[in-house]
């Protein structure tokens, strides 16, 4: 079987200061790794260049038998995340946000996707509040909503139990 990710050797240098060095690693359809290490250990900078978002220093990444350098837009339509580094417009209900993610991502039936992803992140009484009024635990649902909305096959999470309540993370 195929990796779903493959990461050789990925390194970031930002003028004379590593901030990723040399990792590598594989995972394949349904695994899940964790990315562990104190702040400032590289663990955001590799999330940002597995989206695409920071050119390496050196090494390869491949998702979904790609590399993300030559197909970065082919396989961001498979690919989603979430950042508490990120927000979420604010002046919009929760619904329309999830609205917007949809049809960036050319979600079909936008309605349904919301309708499932709400009952299974108990998002059904914050639909129609503004973003910006809720708590930073309901934010996280809400962002975790969003990135679940194109169903993705790869999920990538920095910093993912931030303000969750313990019966949701």
């Amino acid at each position: 079987m195929q990796n779903l990710v493959e990461v050789k050797d990925l390194k970031k240098s930002y003028d004379l200061k590593e901030a990723v060095r040399g990792i590598s690693f594989k995972i394949k359809d349904n695994e899940i790794l964790g990315l562990l290490g104190p702040n400032g250990s590289g663990k955001t900078t590799t999330i940002g260049m597995m989206l695409g978002l920071l050119k390496p220093s050196n090494g390869e990444i491949i998702i979904d038998g790609k590399k993300i350098e030559d197909n970065r837009i082919e396989i961001l339509k498979k690919i989603n995340f979430i950042s508490p580094y990120i927000e979420l417009p604010k002046k919009l209900t929760v619904k329309q946000n999830l609205i917007v993610f949809g049809k960036l991502y050319s979600v079909p039936d936008i309605k349904k996707r919301i309708e499932y992803l709400s009952e299974k992140l108990r998002l059904e009484d914050l639909l129609n509040r503004i973003t910006g009024e809720l708590s930073s635990g309901q934010k996280n649902r809400v962002s975790l909503a969003k990135a679940l909305i194109n169903n993705p096959k790869v999920l990538l999470l920095d910093e993912p139990s931030a303000s969750l309540d313990p019966e949701i993370g």
